[in-house]
Formats: C-alpha cells, structure tokens, sequence
C-alpha cells in the first residue's frame, strides 16, 4: 500500500506506505548496498544520489488501495525519495569528511533541491538526515535523504505562515529578527563565521537543539553563492564535529533543511536555515517524545538552553578549522 491520505483535524497529508515494513535493517560492511563493492551504486564516486529502494513517494505511483471521499480524500503517493550517499567508505562519517568534500555535498544538495523542485507538481523538497539507531537509522553507512512532496509538509505550512504574519506586521523577516535577539543576548549562540550563525534556541524542544541560520536573508540553496554554499558547509561539519566530541562518540541527530517551496509561489518573508534535533540529552539518557509531546504537542524540555548551549561552544572551539574563517555579517540583507 502506498497512498496520501487526509488527516481533516489537522489539515495535511498522511503518507501510508506498508511496503517499507520490508526494508533492510543496519546492514554490515559485508552486506551493504550502498558500498561500491554491492554491485547496486557505480565502483567509483564521491557522492552519489540513490533512488531509495523502500520509497514512500513515487513519481508514476499506483492507485490507492481504498476510494476517498467527502470527509477523508485519497490520492496517489505521488513524490520521489532519494538517498544522498555522502562518501564510497563505509565508516565514513560527515564531521570527518574534508571541508572540500562537504562543499561538494553541499553543491550536490543544491543541484538535487533544483532538479526535484522543476518536476511539476513537487511542492516541496526536504533534505534532511537521520543519524544513529536512537532515531531510527537502518543503514550504517554515512547517507541523507530527499523527498520531494506534492504537498507542504505542515511544520513547513506553519513557519511559512508565522513568517507571513511577522512580514506583514513588522516588514521584517522573523528569523532575522530571532537571529539579531540572539545575537544581542548572546547566552544560547553557539558558533559564528562566515557568514553563518548557530545557536540553541531559547525554546528548544531538544537539549541540544540548534538553528543553523544564514546572517544574510536568503531563501535557498540555489539562492545562495558558491562562497556563502562554502561556508555553509564549514558551519555544518563543524556543528556536527562538535555533537560527536560532547560525549565522544557519534552523536545521533536529525538534521531538517528548511527552504522556499518549489510550487512556483513567492515567499520573500522566508529564510533558509538548518534545524538540527539531536535526541541524546546525556551519554546514556534519551529525551523521549511522550504522550504530551506526541498527544498535545506541548514540548517539555528538562534541560537549560543557556547551558547546552555553552557545552557546544567549548566543544565547537575543540574543532580543527571551525575558528579560522572571518566573523559574522550583520543579519537582515532582503532578498
């Protein structure tokens, strides 16, 4: 079954897709498919984007197993899921990547985020990356994904909308208004240079969540220079250099990539920026999503942003590279 069903009480589309009850689970050097030795990628390549073997979005989808109606519609799963493979080796892991590398992947996302958004009737693509068993991961081997929606995902529906509202009222963009009130306070920013800012949010639903943020307005990837790309890529490896040293060892996350739409619409008021969720909030302990989290979306954070957000900046320091590039430009450029 693989189908879009709609959810009336709150407004957005459910993907149901049994098939990938079938899919391989955390696969060994020896069996992985993603190795050039598999026989299913090329022998040779730096990066490599893989049509998921498992997908949840089709783009020539079969019809749905059950008739919609009135109340509950059905359509198609229409869509495409890739995955991005970040390097030949097996156990390779991004933060130890070359920075030339992590351009390269950053340039890849860009081309992808392109060519995916063209396909008509894509309204969104989502690059992101589910890292360690904690959040679900069933390959080993260094690898994001992309899917590519017919619909906006409604996390993204309800910034778009906040972003809208604080535009109209303000004439200013709202996530460089967050970005400066950051700035200003200075307690929870975890990293800034090149262009680039990092910090915990003052309403963080994860311990060690961070906003990776763009200082100037910019929409997208492809809205973006080579040089601001480059920079990017500096800010990524180092944040996630830095969660692997917190408690020495590869630190589980979800890594989110927010940006304009692809459904033809204008959205000036929106700004590219990188949600990172890391579930550890200890090095044996867990934050758990529960039934107040999951029931009533009413995040309960146990910990104090103000302090995980002063463990990153030491362990960011730590990191080779990572306090080499010129400081931050003043937020705010529109456009």
């Amino acid at each position: 079954m693989a189908e879009l069903r709609w959810n009336p009480l709150l407004r957005t589309w459910v993907i149901m897709s049994s098939h990938r009850q079938n899919r391989p689970l955390l696969a060994t050097d020896l069996s992985c498919p993603f190795c050039p030795e598999s026989g299913k990628v090329p022998a040779d390549f730096d990066i490599y984007a893989y049509d998921n073997d498992f997908p949840s979005l089709e783009l020539d989808p079969p019809e749905p197993d059950v008739e919609g109606d009135e109340l509950i519609p059905v359509r198609p799963a229409f869509g495409k899921c890739e995955v991005t493979l970040y390097s030949p080796k097996h156990d390779a892991m991004l933060p130890q990547l070359p920075l030339e590398h992590v351009v390269k992947l950053v340039e890849h996302w860009e081309q992808r985020y392109r060519a995916l958004g063209s396909i008509e009737g894509i309204e969104y693509v989502f690059i992101f990356e589910n890292r360690g068993e904690a959040v679900g991961v069933t390959m080993h081997h260094p690898h994001g994904q992309i899917y590519a929606y017919p619909f906006l995902p409604l996390r993204i529906k309800t910034e778009l909308d906040s972003a809208e509202e604080h535009w109209s009222r303000t004439g200013g963009c709202l996530f460089c208004d967050l970005l400066r009130h950051e700035k200003e306070d200075g307690h929870r920013m975890v990293y800034e240079s090149d262009g680039y800012s990092i910090f915990v949010p003052p309403f963080a639903e994860f311990p060690f969540q961070v906003y990776l943020v763009p200082d100037l307005h910019t929409s997208s990837l492809s809205a973006m220079s080579p040089d601001e790309r480059r920079g990017l890529a500096r800010a990524i490896k180092c944040i996630t250099g830095a969660y692997d040293s917190l408690f020495d060892m590869p630190f589980p996350y979800m890594m989110c990539m927010h940006q304009n739409p692809t459904d033809g619409g204008q959205y000036p008021y929106y700004h590219f920026h990188i949600e990172f969720y890391p579930p550890m909030r200890d090095h044996d302990k867990l934050k758990f999503n529960a039934s107040s989290e999951t029931g009533a979306w009413a995040t309960i954070n146990d910990t104090r942003p103000e302090e995980k957000a002063a463990q990153l900046r030491e362990k960011i320091a730590e990191q080779p590279g990572c306090q080499e590039a010129g400081g931050a430009q003043e937020p705010g450029r529109e456009g």
